[in-house]
């Protein structure tokens, strides 16, 4: 007999074998990516927590962390004070008079289109806002938000930009991550760092 044909022989069940614990794990890796992937889409967003800064007031780079593209990062002093040198206008911060001229128009923007606000804070430099899902996009909704705040105050701040570019956004999928987020943003005015929040609805 040859011995290549009795090599292959011997072998070749050991190759179905590994084959077969190949194809085992391929199919369990769709299954499990498959099982995930719907869990995802089977989640309803029901709301949405926005914050957006005041110019200038929460740099990249910042000893307090910062948000990029969805990600919480560390400090990094180099690069704050390179986006500290390009700034071309003062700092933005808001007063309390301020504050609550860019609240009343927040809320009166999502009353016209017809979007229920949980909450709101509107600290001296940035503004947290949590929405209930709507006909809106998130990204067009808070351009509206911005808009309306940024026109209302316009008489009362002499700078240019108010806002700065951009926002974070947190998930709400069930009634228990609304309320977390209702005391997140009540614990802003409690602490004296915001307006007393108003609540729609």
């Amino acid at each position: 007999m040859n011995p290549a044909k009795v090599m292959m022989t011997k072998t070749n069940p050991i190759m179905v074998m590994m084959g077969l614990t190949t194809i085992k794990k391929n199919i369990a890796t769709i299954i499990n990516q498959s099982y995930y992937s719907n869990m995802e889409t089977s989640k309803k967003l029901i709301g949405y927590m926005v914050t957006w800064t005041t110019f200038g007031s929460w740099l990249q780079g910042d000893e307090r962390k910062y948000v990029k593209d969805g990600q919480v990062l560390d400090p990094d002093p180099k690069l704050k004070q390179s986006n500290l040198s390009a700034i071309k206008q003062e700092i933005i911060k808001l007063t309390p008079f301020q504050r609550n001229i860019a609240e009343i128009a927040i809320l009166q923007e999502a009353k016209r289109i017809n979007q229920k606000i949980h909450a709101i804070a509107v600290c001296t430099n940035h503004i947290h806002l949590l929405a209930e899902v709507s006909a809106e996009s998130i990204e067009k909704a808070v351009h509206r938000y911005k808009y309306s705040a940024t026109a209302a105050l316009r008489n009362y701040v002499s700078q240019n930009k108010i806002w700065s570019k951009g926002f974070d956004k947190r998930f709400c999928y069930c009634k228990n991550e609304i309320e977390q987020k209702i005391k997140y943003i009540q614990n802003h005015n409690e602490n004296g760092l915001a307006l007393p929040t108003l609540r729609q609805g």
